[in-house]
């Protein structure tokens, strides 16, 4: 499971291809000086690749409204990219010389004189300011207004079904601001803006797993069912704890105490302290201590039936109970966005940095880079950059369709994984033992083939695919230097002959057949909302598996903020810290056996036998080394306790 953007974008077209964001880790989009425009510097990428003259069905209306955001540059960008690769390699002098969130807005935010004069230029062109934070001016105001301050017409263009307006050339801005605006956002309106919601809906409908189980990988194997690639198999396991997942990757004694850990997704669930504290009872998990789990929430919540706000809140559950099964001493604050869009999703990242709420920050959701227009990259690459000079790393996970061929028609990756200053988490399917020793891992990637009506074989086996840990190559993003010499150039020049970043950076547990146990509540059909447990996966678990042991090596550490932690990841690749995952761990093709209810919740309309295959993802495959599919690998034990040396 992981919670997706996409699903509010409705009619984008999977098919545009965005320009090489300049430099592999520079901040934003270049601007130049607009030839048709004199006295103005255009901002590129600002024009999105789906207005074209072939779609274009002419100008909008001048009376139309515009809601947009102008990004502030700040003081000195190309600095601010400098100074957080800086801090985070450890081959550099300054390495560690961390900013606290102050220091960093004085040096490198805007001055009060830029933002004073972005306010002025949109106010002069009629535009209403409605907002403004330490990183953007919101405004509001009809087409006309909108087109006089930013220099470009706003045309109507279809896309798929739906027409929407957008820039017909790259908006530009006045010289005179002298390179105060990093971007705008918000002059094209895909998708339609859903009225507002006050209110969170009630927790979705209950979803249960239906048995035989395994109690650990292996324990019990279908002996009544078909063979599969010519042997009995397991059934899937009821769902990994704690205890389990911590053998795995090397816990040993630490805890994760005296370390921060936040958490992004939209919304809140509004039994996540009941649903926590029940969860880490009937586990086995330390107890949550007074305090140990914060909320940061917005005012007013906003397009909840668009967004499905109460699937975000099994997206919230996991990411909080993983955390703290794997570091129970962390201190956990979520910080939940007024919806699943852009601009809410950057709030919260801003929060946290803004706020320094945390050092560790896992983010469970994400979209196909073919949305990812260059206004938006920027300003999520800015916050990235705010947050690496403050000490904080953020980890998103890879996405959970494999090479999002199925998904989309288009071989791509996901964003903001994609981003050059983030921790890009892949994900496999985890077998642990007996005594919660580690077996094995194989990427995740699943192929399922049912059972046939008189039970003698498994129909079309292997069956087609259904999902897997997101990766590839990415074609907006150069490849950034700490996977130089490491990432194969096959994979690194798949898209472009100078190298582009690859996705992912590391990976863990995330194949649903393999998952976690989560403990959530939920709506009975009777229609009262009780606690109940299931097993879950996604990408989604694998993120906050990652950030809850980065938790575990920042305390190995002594506390020191690991902050953006890719060349520290890389850094290690050489040094046997990993476990080295590959599809065919056991030299043989793998799978379980699952029986489940067609209903989701009981036996009573029967249940469905079928056979998932392990370490089939898309074309995407886990090999020796580094791969597209897991990274490095997973953390093996000596991973934690190498941040000692530090």
């Amino acid at each position: 499971m992981r919670s997706n953007r996409a699903k509010t974008r409705a009619g984008v077209s999977m098919a545009a291809t965005l320009p090489l964001l300049a430099g592999a880790l520079a901040l934003g989009i270049p601007t130049a000086h607009a030839a048709d425009h004199p006295g103005r510097d255009a901002l590129a990428g600002t024009k999105p690749q789906w207005a074209t003259p072939k779609t274009d069905k002419g100008a909008t209306a001048d009376n139309a409204q515009v809601s947009a955001r102008v990004y502030f540059a700040g003081r000195n960008a190309s600095g601010l990219a400098a100074y957080a690769r800086a801090v985070s390699d450890p081959h550099s002098p300054l390495y560690g010389k961390y900013l606290t969130a102050k220091q960093t807005q004085q040096r490198f935010g805007a001055t009060k004189a830029q933002v004073a004069a972005v306010k002025s230029w949109l106010q002069s062109a009629g535009l209403k300011v409605t907002g403004a934070t330490q990183h953007y001016v919101s405004v509001t105001g009809d087409v006309a207004a909108a087109e006089k301050a930013f220099g470009t017409q706003l045309h109507n263009y279809a896309k798929g079904s739906k027409t929407y307006h957008a820039p017909s050339t790259a908006a530009t801005v006045p010289q005179s601001l002298q390179g105060a605006v990093l971007t705008v956002t918000g002059l094209d309106n895909a998708p339609h803006k859903a009225n507002h919601d006050d209110a969170l809906p009630p927790p979705d409908a209950v979803f249960k797993n239906s048995g035989p189980f395994s109690t650990y990988f292996g324990s019990n194997t279908a002996s009544t069912l078909p063979d599969a690639y010519g042997t009995k198999i397991p059934y899937a396991i009821k769902g990994y704890t704690g205890k389990q997942l911590r053998s795995a990757y090397g816990a040993g004694k630490y805890t994760g105490k005296g370390v921060r850990i936040a958490i992004t997704d939209a919304y809140a669930s509004p039994t996540i302290a009941f649903d926590a504290g029940s969860y880490a009872k009937k586990n086995g998990d330390a107890a949550w201590k007074t305090s140990q789990l914060h909320q940061a929430l917005p005012n007013a919540y906003t397009k909840t039936d668009e967004c499905k706000a109460a699937g975000w809140y099994g997206e919230e559950t996991l990411d909080v109970e993983a955390v703290h099964a794997v570091a129970p001493a962390a201190d956990v604050t979520y910080v939940g966005a007024a919806s699943c869009y852009d601009d809410d999703l950057l709030d919260s990242l801003s929060k946290v940095v803004d706020n320094h709420l945390a050092d560790i920050v896992s983010n469970s959701w994400g979209d196909v880079e073919a949305n990812q227009t260059p206004d938006l990259a920027a300003a999520y690459d800015q916050v990235f950059q705010f947050g690496a000079v403050q000490g904080i790393g953020f980890y998103f996970s890879s996405g959970d369709n494999g090479d999002e061929v199925a998904n989309t028609g288009k071989k791509q990756v996901d964003t903001p994984a994609n981003s050059a200053w983030v921790t890009a988490v892949g994900g496999t399917s985890l077998a642990v033992g007996k005594g919660d020793k580690y077996q094995w891992e194989t990427g995740w990637g699943t192929e399922k083939a049912t059972l046939s009506a008189d039970g003698k074989s498994w129909t079309n086996f292997p069956g087609a695919y259904t999902s897997g840990a997101g990766g590839g190559t990415s074609s907006t993003v150069a490849e950034p230097y700490y996977q130089k010499g490491i990432v194969p150039n096959a994979l690194a020049t798949a898209n472009s002959a100078t190298g582009n970043r690859v996705v992912p950076d590391i990976s863990a547990i995330a194949d649903p057949n393999t998952g976690f146990l989560v403990g959530q509540t939920q709506t009975f059909p009777d229609g009262s909302q009780q606690y109940s447990e299931y097993r879950i996966g996604g990408t989604s678990l694998a993120a906050p598996v990652i950030s809850a042991v980065q938790a575990l090596a920042q305390e190995a550490g002594g506390g020191k903020a690991l902050g953006f932690a890719n060349p520290e990841i890389y850094a290690r690749y050489s040094k046997n810290l990993y476990h080295d995952v590959v599809d065919k761990p056991t030299g043989k093709d793998l799978a379980v056996a699952r029986v489940d209810f067609v209903n989701g919740f009981d036996a009573t309309g029967g249940t469905a036998v079928s056979v998932r295959s392990l370490g089939k993802d898309s074309s995407l495959s886990a090999v020796k080394g580094y791969d597209d599919v897991t990274g490095v690998g997973s953390p093996a034990p000596g991973y934690v306790d190498s941040y000692r040396r530090r």
